[in-house]
């Protein structure tokens, strides 16, 4: 996956309240040694809740050894496509990238979220802009979808792509990069750099780090002729590209950055187990309102609002808990509440008092938090 940062907030995407529904899978195809893509079958009467925009990505849900298992991954076709399709690349010690990897077939069932993340902008048809990218890895897959509605929406738009793998056998999406570069030859170039594998041209060796991106927008891609970029990849490449851009003068609203992992990454943190009479003794008590439904749950001492909301068995919308995907995104009304963390909430949301709930922490005995406010 991916999770995410800014989409136009008045987009119909941001809007619509996430939920899971059973997709069959239509295809499975194998993209590179340690990387499927799967495409959804979706029903008519799912047409609209599936329908996105490019960037944007979906929430795969099953039950492993009896565990509730959810990972996100981005969408990799582009709206146009007439395919609903995300790809998963095999992770080491990956629980559900491996599974999905090895054991998934057109024919099998899987819980899909609608389409959630606001990584993006919204086409223009009639903009004359100039885009660039900058992906390693898997997180080529959304900047391909972006690249893809873009170019196809904006006719007098450009893109430029600098794309970060260990070699060409490493690469997602080949002949799907080569069809855009032969369809869009004037309007879409695109770079490789090979960690593993020299080049003719020494530039392109290495990784996509500071220094790489430094010496584009200094020799290929200067920033003043930039209308946006997108970053996505491994956390120090996205860190490097932002450090890089900022300094070079590349305008905040500009730069769109989809985190792949957050900064606690690793094993999940471990908490104790709260019991309802546990949380009860604290006296803070948050009121939920979805779907135009109250609920009341107690929230213990360092708990998060959407944890004791699951506690208490409310099915809430999330996926990563990390603070990085926005779907856990609600208003607090009343009282007030703090986030440990929030990569995917804008300056504005939080000045209007939206919470990541996967981070909130209540800090007066009563809050109240509406998942339905936009």
């Amino acid at each position: 996956m991916s999770q995410t940062d800014n989409l136009n907030a008045s987009s119909a995407h941001v809007a619509r309240t996430a939920r899971f529904h059973k997709l069959q899978i239509a295809d499975v195809r194998r993209e590179t040694p340690d990387a499927v893509s799967l495409a959804f079958t979706v029903p008519d009467d799912l047409a609209e809740a599936y329908s996105f925009v490019p960037g944007q990505y979906l929430t795969l849900r099953t039950k492993l050894d009896g565990e509730d298992v959810r990972r996100s991954y981005s969408i990799c076709s582009a709206p146009s496509d007439g395919e609903l399709r995300v790809a998963l690349k095999r992770v080491e010690d990956g629980v559900f990238s491996t599974w999905a990897n090895t054991s998934l077939a057109a024919g099998d069932t899987l819980d899909v979220m609608t389409p959630t993340g606001r990584f993006g902008i919204q086409p223009d048809s009639t903009a004359q802009r100039v885009y660039a990218g900058f992906a390693a890895g898997s997180g080529i897959t959304p900047v391909l979808s972006l690249a893809r509605g873009l170019l196809a929406t904006e006719p007098d738009s450009s893109f430029f792509l600098f794309y970060g793998n260990r070699s060409v056998g490493d690469m997602l999406f080949r002949e799907m990069l080569e069809d855009l570069k032969d369809q869009f030859m004037e309007r879409f170039s695109i770079f490789h750099v090979f960690s593993k594998e020299q080049q003719d041209i020494p530039a392109l060796n290495g990784r996509l780090d500071a220094e790489k991106i430094r010496t584009i927008l200094l020799h290929v891609l200067p920033t003043e002729t930039l209308d946006h970029v997108f970053v996505c990849g491994p956390s120090g490449m996205t860190d490097d590209a932002l450090s890089v851009l900022q300094d070079a003068g590349v305008a905040e609203d500009k730069i769109h950055i989809e985190r792949f992992i957050s900064t606690f990454s690793g094993k999940p943190r471990l908490h104790p187990k709260i019991t309802s009479e546990q949380a009860s003794q604290t006296g803070v008590v948050a009121t939920l309102i979805v779907d135009g439904k109250r609920a009341d749950v107690n929230v213990a001492e360092e708990e998060t609002l959407l944890d004791a909301a699951l506690r208490s068995g409310l099915d809430l919308p999330y996926a990563c808990k990390g603070g990085m995907c926005s779907t856990c995104r609600a208003k607090v009304t009343e009282g007030k509440a703090e986030m440990t963390l929030n990569f995917s909430l804008e300056k504005w949301e939080v000045d209007a008092g939206f919470v990541l709930t996967c981070q909130a922490h209540p800090t007066t005995e009563h809050v109240t938090v509406d998942y339905d406010a936009m």
